[in-house]
């Protein structure tokens, strides 16, 4: 299951910057991020006179605007979907889930904290609270970063969230040579093979895969 973890704090202490320097040192290490923000006062993508927006007004439930680089959803919902939900229903082939705001949901959360901005904390250890960003220090027992400790930052997510999925080796040769796979890639090809193996019949546990295919040509 792809791990969530949840940028919050409050106004103006800087959840967008810290997404925004995060996400090029995960990208660095080889994992491959969604985000999702969380909008409470509702939101337009499509301009209005667009096609998509056209289509939306005619009465369409879900539109998909597509292009040779980008693909946009848009659709309607009846209530505001946990981020259980929208993993479940949106977000697939990906390490890990970064989110902005989402400060009620139940998944992890990390809290940017900045002293000149705030007096006190937004949440606690009760609220899912797993680490605090901040320049100010405070006694409660969870990892604190400094404000410009990116690296830092990033090598706990790494080892709580990401190494953990990690644990089966998935090797790929091609022609006799060793093919590096990137994380979600070998998530996956895991989760695909294992998916349709486990639907043959006496395959329904599998331990153990093997597939080697041969070009042999016959001429």
């Amino acid at each position: 299951m792809i791990p969530i973890i949840s940028i919050v704090g409050k106004s103006d202490s800087g959840k967008t910057t810290l997404i925004e320097k995060l996400l090029p040192e995960l990208n660095r290490r080889g994992y491959r991020i969604a985000t999702v923000k969380h909008d409470t006062h509702g939101f337009e993508v499509d301009r209005e006179g667009k096609d998509s927006w056209r289509h939306k007004k005619a009465g369409a439930y879900s539109v998909i605007i597509s292009s040779p680089n980008k693909v946009a959803l848009i659709r309607d919902v009846e209530r505001d979907l946990s981020l259980e939900e929208i993993r479940e229903k949106f977000i697939q082939d990906v390490d890990i889930i970064i989110t902005e705001g989402y400060k009620k949901d139940v998944q992890p959360k990390i809290e940017i904290f900045r002293k000149e901005k705030h007096e006190n904390l937004l949440c606690t250890q009760d609220d899912s609270l797993v680490a605090i960003v901040t320049n100010k220090k405070f006694d409660i027992k969870v990892p604190q970063f400094d404000l410009e400790d990116v690296s830092g930052l990033a090598s706990f997510i790494e080892e709580k969230f990401l190494k953990s999925r990690k644990t089966e080796e998935i090797m790929l040769k091609v022609d006799g040579n060793n093919i590096p796979l990137k994380p979600f890639i070998k998530d996956f090809l895991s989760r695909s093979i294992r998916g349709m193996i486990s639907s043959l019949k006496g395959c329904e546990d599998p331990k153990r895969i093997e597939i080697r295919i041969e070009n042999i040509d016959n001429k």
